[in-house]
């Protein structure tokens, strides 16, 4: 997965602008640009897309299941055996609404 630092770089090139212009367009300095570029910093969710978006790009996500290779699922058997069958129910549910709202967005 590539950090923040190589997209923006790949942003900003691929738009064919240099730092101090990428700067230009989103009202900031061109040592801000240059420190998160060589990784120094990390911008916000709210500077990055306001960076992105003066290159003339957008970040879009999207959340998919892992594959888990050595399952760690079951090391919750014994607190799960230790529920009542109320509590379990309520452990499902959870997972139920959070799967349901996971597949909405």
């Amino acid at each position: 997965m590539p950090t923040t630092a190589e997209l923006l770089h790949q942003a900003r090139t691929r738009a064919g602008l240099s730092q101090r212009q990428l700067a230009q367009r989103a009202r900031t300095a061109q040592s801000v640009i240059a420190r998160i570029e060589r990784g120094q910093t990390s911008p916000t969710w709210e500077t990055f897309d306001r960076l992105l978006a003066a290159a003339g790009y957008e970040l879009t996500a999207q959340v998919e299941p892992r594959v888990v290779r050595e399952s760690h699922m079951l090391d919750d058997v014994p607190r799960i055996l230790r529920l009542t069958p109320e509590q379990r129910l309520e452990e499902v549910k959870n997972v139920s609404r959070f799967l349901h709202n996971v597949r909405r967005v």
